[in-house]
């Protein structure tokens, strides 16, 4: 299944692939985030890739990015294509009810995550607009290094209720 792209979802992937302006975003909405220096690298109706780096602000002592560093940029990774989705029609809340993660690598240089559930956010999001209920969706972001190597791997439950 694909996600629909509509002209809304496409005005919002523009604003927000533009450096300039995600960094406002960020200084606005996210501002740790942006303090972070996570960057948004690619954005489809379908998938969103993310990029920590590790660096001063983003260490831990172990000489590799903070786990929670790691757990911001895949949140994000997620959070934005559910933006992206609830941007196309009528208010939709939307909410971060848990979230699991495995490591599997330390994390050092630069991390990409990876999040390629849009088309079941766009549903989720779909069908609580048709229904008026709730609906919520397991996003997988999986976080990989420079060598392609697979560090860590969260799983973020959303949860989305159309507004009255």
């Amino acid at each position: 299944m694909t996600a629909t792209d509509t002209s809304q979802a496409a005005a919002f992937r523009r604003q927000v692939l533009s450096p300039m302006k995600l960094r406002l975003f960020l200084m606005q909405k996210l501002p740790m985030a942006g303090l972070a220096g996570l960057r948004l690298v690619a954005l489809t109706p379908e998938e969103a890739v993310v990029t920590v780096r590790f660096q001063f602000l983003t260490q831990n002592p172990f000489r590799s990015v903070y786990f929670a560093c790691l757990a911001m940029a895949a949140e994000f990774a997620s959070g934005i294509q559910a933006m992206m989705h609830v941007q196309a029609g009528g208010p939709v809340s939307m909410l971060v009810t848990k979230m699991e993660a495995d490591f599997s690598k330390k994390a050092v240089g630069l991390i990409s995550f990876t999040c390629s559930e849009g088309a079941l956010i766009a549903q989720a999001v779909a069908e609580s607009r048709a229904t008026g209920e709730g609906r919520t969706v397991v996003a997988t972001s999986t976080g990989t290094d420079e060598a392609g190597d697979v560090v860590a791997v969260f799983r973020i439950t959303w949860s989305f209720r159309a507004k009255a």
